[in-house]
């Protein structure tokens, strides 16, 4: 009931990191924009192709700026982001990917060097269908994402090149001034 009543009486938004990204797909939240029962096709996240946990750096491009938590982020971009997880992987039939895509839902993909969508286990540690690794509702006010972009200071990652500064938390202050 309070979520139901933060989304649609009170306008909020709603952000999952990493597990918190897996409790938002379980409860529906994500890709449906409501709390629901998942039925036997809907997207999930499920454990890591590996089958074990992993903890490194990858790159991330942003592919949609529907979400208020992408408004001062840059379409096209590549950030480099930690993750870390043993159950990561964005798991979606075809159809089921086709139309996030269409909607915009899918906020962004593992990249390989080139900055293009990618399979590859170096790239897409946990083999996330589509290289989803961050996904919103339909109206993009909920939010979930397998990088741990919380995890950046301009103090960390010194001696890695990348991109490392998120916008995610600076455009959701935004979203209420």
């Amino acid at each position: 009931e309070a979520v139901s009543e933060l989304m649609k009486k009170r306008d909020g938004l709603i952000l999952g990191i990493c597990n918190g990204f897996q409790a938002l797909v379980k409860l529906g939240l994500l890709p449906y924009g409501e709390i629901q029962p998942l039925t036997a096709d809907s997207p999930t996240l499920t454990f890591n192709h590996i089958g074990r946990h992993v903890s490194h750096l990858v790159n991330t491009k942003n592919v949609s700026r529907l979400s208020p938590w992408m408004m001062k982020e840059t379409l096209d971009e590549v950030k480099t982001v930690p993750v870390s997880h043993g159950e990561g992987r964005f798991s979606a039939t075809p159809a089921w990917l086709k139309q996030l895509s269409e909607t915009g839902q899918i906020a962004s993909v593992y990249v390989d060097a080139q900055g293009n969508p990618t399979q590859d286990i170096a790239y897409n540690p946990n083999g996330s269908d589509g290289a989803v690794e961050g996904l919103t509702s339909l109206d993009g006010r909920i939010f979930g994402k397998m990088g741990h972009s919380e995890r950046y200071t301009e103090d960390t990652y010194k001696n890695v090149p990348g991109n490392y500064r998120s916008g995610i938390f600076e455009s959701g202050v935004s979203y209420f001034l």
